[in-house]
């Protein structure tokens, strides 16, 4: 059986091999996401990989996710998880790389014996100074 952990590395191989049936497959029927992109909530099927084929489609050459402070608390067939999460890729048309840190919480059920994705929510912090400017160049 697949831990916690497993699935989210595995979910985050997946985006290093640009492979978007594996990004998807852990997600479970309904998974509520909140990702970096807008809307404020993704719609649609989250084991869907259309939507992640057009987004590897944005970027050239490989990609890295990196997942930090990973924390799991099980309890029964419920779980959560929390991580720092380096995301490394290099947008289209560009030249340059960028690595984005930002915060990931993942709430996961057992379903018939295996971990899945329920909810996933992926923030970046902003700066409380007026500005309201995503905070896009801390690290951990």
């Amino acid at each position: 059986m697949t831990t916690v952990s497993e699935l989210l590395h595995q979910k985050a191989d997946a985006i290093g091999a640009k492979d978007p049936k594996g990004m998807t497959s852990g997600y479970a029927a309904g998974a509520v996401i909140f990702s970096l992109a807008p809307p404020l909530r993704q719609p649609g099927d989250a084991r869907d990989p259309q939507p992640m084929e057009h987004w590897l489609a944005t970027f050239e050459g490989p990609m890295n996710l990196e997942i930090r402070d990973l924390e799991i608390v099980e309890e029964g067939d419920l779980a959560y998880a929390t991580s720092i999460d380096g995301l490394s890729a290099t947008p289209k048309g560009s030249t340059e790389s960028f690595t984005l840190w930002y915060r990931a919480t993942h709430a996961l059920r057992r379903i018939d014996g295996r971990w899945q994705i329920t909810h996933e929510h992926q923030s970046v912090p902003f700066e409380m100074d007026g500005s309201f400017a995503a905070s896009i160049n801390l690290e951990p």
